[in-house]
């Protein structure tokens, strides 16, 4: 009430001044139309009285004149005149002015010094007078002056009446505005304030309710935005406090980003975690005229940046969207997330032929299947190689300034596409602590044997401190490789590998999602799960049930022999006509490498093939939605399923499987998972398939719309807490602390060059 009393009377003063001031310049330009009016019609009247006067003077007939004078009759502003000589002297005046003779103006005596006329306001003889005098001449030669006095009250009158009219008008203007400002103060700011002040202290005493959309304007609209974060922040740390306490009682502690972050910050003394990663995690795009932030689909993404959001630091990583420049500083540099910043995101700018080479070329035509076993050729390019290597130079060049002032400074790098970084960051730094984390598989020694630059590749990738890997298998696997292609020495007992004074440790550490506990518990802002034909009315599309698979486009998640499973389930069970949907939501990727091309033909024209076969007017068996869907629509999608399918051919870990099992709060829901996917080995629970079995994968579906609701939920449940406790803060905790505690070796290594 205070702030609207301030308000209202800082509004009635400013209101006041501005119509003060206006009428003042009001009332003195209409004072000077005024007196400029009447000092027009004295001075016609005037001139033709002179002309009069100067002619009785001439023939010397001063008599008329004066009967003249004395005898001018009033008129309703003009009361009289007035005949000086021109020493100043009043010689004769009409009736009105007759007593006031002896009175001589000054305007009187400038007007026949100067010779030219003069108007002056007096207060004689009446208290507000209009004097106009005209010197008189007569053949060239002053003889005196004539006066015509105006009484101009009349003008005090007319002022007087625009200072009374505004200041009602005022009046008026205040209340009405003062009404209004309470109106509006009321409608769009004290009683929404009041409102979020009440949700507010629903939040603090633990009740879990969605914060109101304001439809009033959207003058709270950045206030509510940071409220609601700042509530789901303090919904987290509940949720967190109480299942640590549960854990605490049962002997067992949850990897939190809490704990995480004392950990790290323990482990690194104060210094920052330096990751690097081809992908970035947060891209600004230009839409129409304003810029959006996104982020990016990947597991990746999905499990580093919890990480540095909990540990803080810097990710170093290739700039991709179009509006990155102008919203990085000079440095490529930003604080993310961009409502919350709590680490920086340092980009690089690649040209294209860089991007060409290095990533669509080298890391993606040839690492990429030569790693994921899919019986898809390796394509290996000199020119190819040489922009893998420059750009991993580029690269080392910008964690290596950024480390200068760091002593024995932490590096994770993540990925197949920085094979040489970490030798490369060694032969310079070997203080440093140095990681890399390959995200895919890594296959036997006899597929990797193709690359023509294994060896260039594997010396880059020991000259890490730590290499991990999703599996123990893929560990095998590389540690046979360099066994086969280098002279080192392989220590099968500690599992790691000597080369040229470098022992590098290799180890697994599977990663993982961040198990999000308010998302989980508190079901009021979360969309209802169960409305999977609200989900698809905008398709045109109902069904009874759901299933649904997120994937980015790629040969390696087996997304063909996933449609090919939904139509021989369909052909096995034709009682699911028109009552099971399949969505499938794709993300694009790398189209104009012909191989993702090619399947892009080929999925479009499966899915076409199948929904001929057997659609109806209001329903068909696959929705295939390629699109950059975020985070909240995969999550609905997530929620509203019977059953998520992940079908990868061959793949690392997949996070697609662990994120729809941690959306899962309801405890319903089927995963259908491949064994070729690392995730087959935690998530036993799932239903597990072979992907090239065709016929095994159509039964899965049968089985998981057909299965008993209390077998449903406890396979879910036993999923879920795995994950709880296996979340990638323990990830990120595991392969830190490894590292952090590794006995270095600080003399320099070979150079990389």
């Amino acid at each position: 009430m205070k702030i609207t009393v301030r308000l209202i009377g800082a509004l009635f003063l400013v209101s006041l001044l501005v119509a003060f001031v206006s009428t003042f310049v009001q009332v003195r330009g209409e004072r000077e139309d005024l007196i400029r009016e009447l000092t027009v019609r004295a001075s016609v009247l005037g001139e033709n009285i002179q002309e009069l006067l100067t002619e009785y003077i001439r023939t010397d007939t001063t008599g008329k004149m004066e009967r003249y004078v004395s005898g001018f009759k009033a008129r309703v502003r003009l009361r009289g005149l007035a005949v000086f000589d021109s020493l100043g002297e009043c010689t004769m005046a009409s009736s009105e002015l007759r007593a006031l003779v002896h009175m001589s103006p000054v305007a009187v005596h400038e007007a026949i010094v100067r010779d030219e006329p003069v108007t002056s306001i007096e207060s004689w003889p009446s208290p507000v007078s209009h004097l106009y005098i005209l010197p008189i001449d007569v053949d060239s030669v002053n003889v005196g002056a004539l006066m015509l006095y105006h009484d101009a009250s009349f003008i005090d009158a007319q002022l007087d009446e625009i200072w009374k009219t505004s200041f009602i008008r005022l009046l008026i203007q205040i209340f009405l505005l003062s009404v209004v400002t309470m109106l509006v103060l009321r409608w769009s700011l004290t009683n929404p304030i009041a409102k979020l002040v009440e949700w507010m202290k629903r939040q603090r005493t633990g009740e879990q309710t969605p914060i109101e959309s304001f439809s009033r304007g959207d003058i709270l609209a950045p206030l509510t935005t940071e409220v609601a974060l700042l509530a789901k922040s303090l919904a987290h740390a509940r949720a967190v406090a109480e299942e640590e306490s549960k854990l605490r009682i049962g002997s067992e502690s949850l990897w939190t980003s809490e704990r995480l972050n004392s950990v790290v910050k323990t482990l690194l003394n104060g210094k920052p975690l330096i990751v690097v990663s081809n992908r970035e995690p947060y891209v600004h795009m230009h839409h129409g005229a304003k810029v959006d932030c996104i982020i990016p689909a990947g597991g990746l993404i999905t499990a580093l940046d919890p990480i540095l959001q909990a540990c803080g630091g810097l990710w170093v990583a290739q700039g991709s969207g179009d509006a990155d420049r102008e919203t990085s500083d000079a440095n490529g540099q930003l604080a993310v997330p961009p409502d919350a910043p709590s680490y920086t995101l340092s980009r690089i700018y690649l040209s294209k032929e860089q991007e060409e080479g290095y990533y669509y070329g080298f890391s993606n035509e040839g690492l990429w299947p030569l790693c994921h076993i899919t019986h898809t050729r390796p394509v290996f390019e000199l020119e190819d190689w040489i922009q893998y290597q420059r750009v991993n130079e580029l690269f080392a060049e910008r964690v290596l300034q950024t480390i200068a002032d760091e002593e024995s400074p932490l590096i994770l790098i993540q990925d197949y596409h920085f094979a040489l970084l970490p030798l490369l960051i060694k032969s310079r730094r070997p203080d440093a602590r140095v990681a890399i984390f390959w995200h895919i598989p890594w296959p036997n020694p006899e597929v990797f044997g193709i690359c023509p630059w294994k060896q260039e590749l594997l010396l880059g990738l020991l000259g890490a401190d730590l290499v991990g890997f999703h599996t123990q298998f893929h560990c095998n696997n590389f540690l046979e490789t360099v066994d086969r292609f280098l002279e080192s020495k392989i220590n099968w007992d500690l599992f790691s590998a000597e080369h040229g004074g470098q022992v590098t440790e290799v180890r697994p550490f599977p990663i993982s999602i961040a198990f999000n506990a308010p998302e989980s518990h508190n079901g009021s802002m979360l969309y209802d799960g169960r409305d999977k034909n609200g989900l698809l009315q905008k398709h045109d599309i109902s069904t009874e049930y759901l299933g649904v698979g997120v994937d980015r486009i790629d040969y390696t998640k087996g997304i063909v022999e996933r449609f090919q499973s939904v139509k021989r389930f369909l052909e096995k069970h034709p009682e699911y006509i028109g009552r099971f949907v399949f969505v499938e939501l794709g993300a694009p990727s790398r189209t104009h490498i012909k191989r993702y091309h090619d399947l892009m033909a080929e999925l479009d024209e499966l899915v076409d093939r199948i929904n001929w076969s057997f659609q109806t007017k209001e329903w068909k068996p696959i929705l295939f939605l390629k699109s950059h869907h975020s985070h909240d629509v995969i999550g609905e999608y997530y929620r509203a399923a019977d059953v998520c399918m992940v079908t990868s051919l061959h793949d690392g870990m997949n996070l697609v499987a662990k994120e729809f099992v941690a959306s899962r709060s309801d405890g319903d829901g089927v995963l259908i998972l491949s064994q070729f996917a690392g995730a087959a080995q935690e998530l036993r629970d799932a239903l597990i398939i072979n992907p090239y079995d065709i016929e095994a994968m159509s039964d899965a579906i049968y089985t998981s719309l057909t299965m008993e609701q209390a077998e449903r939920r406890e396979r879910m449940r036993l999923m879920r807490t795995i994950l709880r406790e296996r979340n990638v803060f323990r990830w990120a905790a595991n392969i830190i602390t490894t590292l952090a505690q590794l006995r270095i070796q600080k003399q320099p290594l070979p150079s990389a060059q």
